[in-house]
């Protein structure tokens, strides 16, 4: 039997798996209502991230199964490899719009040099029975939702392999946490390994292949898009490529099968106008012989060039807004919205509204993202739609689940205020459309059923007026609160709703427009994805941005671009023109300090001039486990990839499902201040969180970046930017973000950026000159900076700064915000001008 071998030592994971096929089957219970809110601190979580709130279905669950010997089901053969590329895990997760169980079973081997105990650590979030040599030495059945527990057992091994069987099941709800970590604690000298279906080397090839693939460039706006091998293949390998969206895609794209020689270094995927747009995971699966392995990669694919400079006329642009999402969106019920909305009420357009009707008859989660477009197709152009296709949304509408004190089996998230907006959205429409049917889960008549909706609007714009948005200036959910704003202010038979939401409306843009640079949100978060923060001009606020200020491009995915197109042409409504803050133009500096979530949780803080734009969450939550929070966020120039962001990492897999995960939100939640164009990011992190910090830096984006020892430099266009660390700053060479990631090592660290411009400081060797000797001087409490240009900045561990004769106080932040130009731009020569 060949094997692929790899070292063992002592207090590390086994990574080397074969795993079956995930198996899952719909886990109903009976249809009963839940107790509970609108949660906007669900995410303020300390042990771990495990969120409290449990569905009915976690509850019977554990009932049956939590601290018992795991149900073990039939799986399929284990004829998958793992190969974990750093993962300590073998990591299934992923995202589940029922409540499934699952079941996998995995092997590896253990390869003693001699006969001995060995003690072995089994980590998982759900039920697991471990085998060593055919005989069951543990289980575990804990079943907290995605809340690592843990147990050690001793076991002997004989030398040579020691087969180690395990299977794992648990309770997917959502986004799932479907893994399994074992340590080899102590034991006998070892290896691990798995087998395999060819020689080793050619085992050893694909996985050296997998390892050093990587994108040239972060974004593909034309030409051919391929991955890049750091050194020719050494034998012909077949290639499976998937390009697949996030979680929330539903639009499916064919498989590629590829032939590569031996010799080749790169593997192209074509012609970029040719694949689907949007940040998008490429699965890419290498095999040689029987034996194949697969790693995701990810890019953005967009159609900016092609799409040419926006029209000059707002009206002009909204009708541009409705084409391209009629045209390019994903098949759904908000295109159907953009198709219906210029006349098309033909079969392609039915598809769509039909295809997602299932979906929402069985409440997945994210229902109420599509039933809320579907409500307004159904009110607007009933005569497109048809009279047999009006029947079958009817009958969707009456029987949806609108809340949780309803009956129902699923398990959507009621506890967010983007979700409890759209819930509440779309009782009240739907109620007021069919007045006279009886909604079966509540029992109620639509008029009834459209009244409670608006009383729990009526308590969501209180608590929205008062606090905005729960998971702050969030780039993905700006859109899907004005999903539900718009659609109420288009729909809604209550005036003193339509009003509020036309606030709302208002709102939300200018937040936008304070916060963007070139039209691209540029700013500190409360919940980011990689799919988010790496989308710099297919995200859904670029594609506004376009229409309103005629800065941005569009992608495929959107949640409320046409209902907000629709609203402006034929509805009324009238915005305010913020395009000189959408894109500042000219000489001076924006600072905007506001704050968001209950309480104002979150204290912001935004600097931007016409070249470069840098946003901070300032005094929040230092030191505490974090969730999807991006603390910081800078950008550069014209081109809108030219950006940075640091994170402490959750996970240590590439484009995995954590909340944390690789890029999206922090282990731990970092110190940050900010003064104007200089900021502060310091780490305190803990064990087990991942053993480093990093900041995404794409160099290729950069008209120019260098690094050496402790500092980065890059321009673009007129802007500057340095970046310094704690200690010499680590170059990713190799895997996914090869040329777009630096690196410090330790969960202790800090991380010191300034920016900078042409016209303040000089070309890009006098920006590097001036600000050569810059770095902090860490007190105890107090960090101080001495800049050139502003002197001695001080940040206090109370999150207040002291600067040019000025004190910035978080707790002087307010909802409503303070915006300030500032026209002291300083001068080469470090006066004022």
């Amino acid at each position: 039997m060949n094997t692929l071998n790899r070292p063992l030592a002592i207090g590390h994971p086994l990574t080397l798996w074969r795993v079956s096929a995930i198996v899952q089957e719909a886990f109903d219970v009976p249809d009963q209502p839940m107790e509970g809110e609108m949660d906007p601190f669900f995410f303020l979580t300390k042990e771990k991230n495990f969120i409290p709130h449990e569905y009915p279905c976690r509850t019977i669950f554990g009932t049956q199964y939590r601290d018992r010997r795991p149900d073990e089901r039939t799986t399929p053969a284990p004829d998958r490899v793992w190969l974990g590329f750093g993962s300590p895990r073998l990591d299934l997760s992923g995202f589940w719009f029922r409540a499934t169980r699952l079941a996998a079973r995995a092997e590896a081997l253990i390869v003693a040099d001699t006969a001995g105990p060995a003690r072995l650590r089994l980590a998982t979030c759900g039920g697991a029975v471990l085998r060593v040599n055919g005989a069951e030495v543990l289980w575990t059945a804990a079943y907290l939702r995605n809340y690592e527990t843990a147990a050690e057992v001793t076991v002997d091994l004989v030398a040579g392999q020691n087969r180690i069987d395990l299977f794992i099941d648990d309770l997917a709800e959502r986004d799932t946490r479907f893994y399994a970590q074992i340590d080899y604690l102590d034991g006998p000298a070892a290896e691990q390994a798995i087998p395999v279906a060819t020689d080793p080397d050619s085992a050893l090839a694909v996985e050296a292949a997998l390892g050093t693939l990587h994108f040239a460039r972060t974004s593909h706006d034309g030409g051919n898009i391929a991955l890049t091998l750091r050194t020719p293949l050494p034998v012909a390998m077949q290639a499976q490529v998937r390009i697949e969206g996030d979680f929330m895609s539903h639009d499916p794209f064919p498989p590629m099968t590829l032939s590569l020689p031996a010799g080749a270094t790169v593997l192209d995927l074509g012609d970029a106008s040719a694949l689907p747009a949007d940040f998008r995971h490429v699965v890419v699966r290498l095999s040689v012989d029987d034996f194949a392995a697969e790693r995701v990669f990810g890019t953005e694919i967009t159609r900016r060039s092609a799409q040419g400079p926006a029209p000059a006329t707002l009206s002009h642009r909204v009708a541009e807004a409705l084409q391209a999402v009629a045209a390019g969106g994903e098949a759904d019920t908000v295109r159907a919205i953009a198709r219906l909305a210029l006349g098309d009420g033909g079969q392609e357009t039915r598809a769509m509204i039909e295809a997602a009707l299932p979906r929402i008859d069985a409440c997945w989660d994210c229902a109420d993202f599509a039933l809320v477009p579907l409500i307004w197709c159904r009110q607007a152009w009933p005569d497109l739609l048809g009279t047999d296709l009006c029947a079958r949304i009817d009958a969707t509408i009456v029987g949806y689940r609108y809340w949780m004190d309803e009956p129902g089996n699923d398990v959507q998230w009621y506890f967010s205020e983007n979700h409890a907006l759209l819930f509440h959205t779309a009782a009240h429409l739907g109620g007021a459309l069919l007045p006279d049917a009886t909604f079966v889960r509540s029992g109620r008549s639509g008029a009834d059923q459209s009244d409670t909706g608006k009383a729990r609007l009526m308590a969501w714009f209180d608590h929205f007026e008062a606090w905005e948005m729960a998971e702050f200036n969030s780039a993905p959910y700006f859109p899907i609160d004005l999903k539900g704003l718009t659609a109420l202010y288009a729909l809604s038979p209550d005036a003193t709703l339509r009003a509020r939401a036309k606030a709302g409306i208002e709102r939300l843009i200018e937040i936008v427009a304070n916060s963007a640079h070139k039209g691209v949100l540029t700013a500190a978060q409360g919940r980011s994805y990689e799919h988010t923060l790496r989308a710099s001009t297919t995200l859904e606020l670029s594609a506004m941005a376009r229409m309103l200020w005629g800065a941005g491009s569009y992608g495929t995915r959107f949640h409320a671009t046409p209902q907000l197109a629709v609203c402006l042409r034929d509805h009324g409504l009238v915005l305010p023109d913020l395009t000189d803050r959408a894109v500042m133009t000219g000489p001076g500096a924006q600072e905007w300090r506001f704050a968001q979530g209950q309480d104002c949780i979150a204290k912001l803080y935004h600097h931007k001039t016409a070249d470069h734009a840098m946003g901070s969450t300032v005094a929040y939550r230092w030191g505490d486990w974090g969730y999807q929070e991006t603390l910081i966020h800078a950008r550069l120039g014209d081109n809108p990839n030219a950006q940075i962001w640091i994170n402490h990492p959750g996970e240590v897999i590439h484009s995995g499902y954590g909340r944390p995960s690789y890029w999206g939100g922090s282990a731990s939640v970092p110190r940050v201040q900010q003064y104007r164009d200089l900021a502060i990011v310091v780490f305190d992190g803990v064990a087990p969180q991942p053993d480093m910090t990093h900041a995404w830096f794409p160099a290729a984006d950069f008209d120019a970046a260098h690094v050496q020892g402790d500092t980065a430099l890059a321009q673009s266009g007129a802007a500057h930017l340095m970046l310094r660390g704690s200690a010499e700053l680590d170059t990713t060479d190799v895997g996914p973000t090869t040329g777009n990631e630096l690196r410090l090592t330790g969960r202790q660290n800090w991380w010191l950026i300034r920016l900078g411009s042409d016209t303040a400081h000089g070309d890009a060797a006098a920006f590097a000159a001036r600000f050569a000797e810059l770095r902090p001087d860490m007190g105890a409490a107090t960090i101080t900076v001495d800049d050139p240009d502003y002197g001695r900045v001080v940040f206090q561990d109370d999150g207040s700064v002291e600067a040019e004769g000025r004190r910035i106080v978080p707790s002087d932040f307010t909802v409503r915000g303070h915006r300030e130009m500032l026209h002291d731009t300083p001068s080469r020569e470090g006066g004022r001008v």
